[in-house]
Order: C-alpha cells, then structure tokens, then sequence
C-alpha cells in the first residue's frame, strides 16, 4: 500500500539479493561437497537442501529482474488512504 512517505530515490534490493544468493549457493555446494567426501550424510543432505533453495532463490530473482521496473506512481499522484480497519457496508 502507497503512504506518500516513500523516497523519491528508492531502489529495489534484488541486487544485494542476487549476490547473496550465490554467495549462499556457493557455500552450500562447498558444504555439500566436503561433508559427502567425509562421509556424514546429514549435513550432506542439509547442503543440498539449502542447495536447492538458493537456487530457487537465485532464479526467483533474476525473473524478476528480467521484468523490468514497473509502474510508480509520479509526485502527482496523491497518497491513498490509509486502512483504518473499519469495514464498508453494501
């Protein structure tokens, strides 16, 4: 929901979120790697679950970068209103 108070300069995090993914993904498979070389299959398994998850991450966010940015409302366009939880009646 739009409140008016967002900067006029803001960026999305999906950069950041790009570049820990991978950092994240890196881990894992050094982790993956190292705990199926010494035979503990727990952790093993634990890397390659977060494994997966970092790439699932990892294309999450390069779909969405791929979008593009959308519509921002401009200066213009005044703030909504806020919810004041109240419920209309029909």
């Amino acid at each position: 929901m739009r409140t008016g108070s967002e900067p006029s300069t803001a960026r999305s995090p999906l950069r950041m979120r790009l570049w820990l993914s991978v950092w994240g993904m890196l881990w894992a498979v050094l982790g993956l790697v190292a705990f199926a070389a010494t035979g503990r299959v727990g952790w093993a398994t634990a890397c390659g679950v977060l494994l997966v998850v970092t790439i699932t991450d990892l294309c999450v966010v390069v779909h969405h970068m791929r979008q593009g940015p959308h519509y921002q409302p401009g200066r213009d366009v005044p703030p909504y209103e806020p919810d004041r939880g109240g419920r209309r009646r029909r």
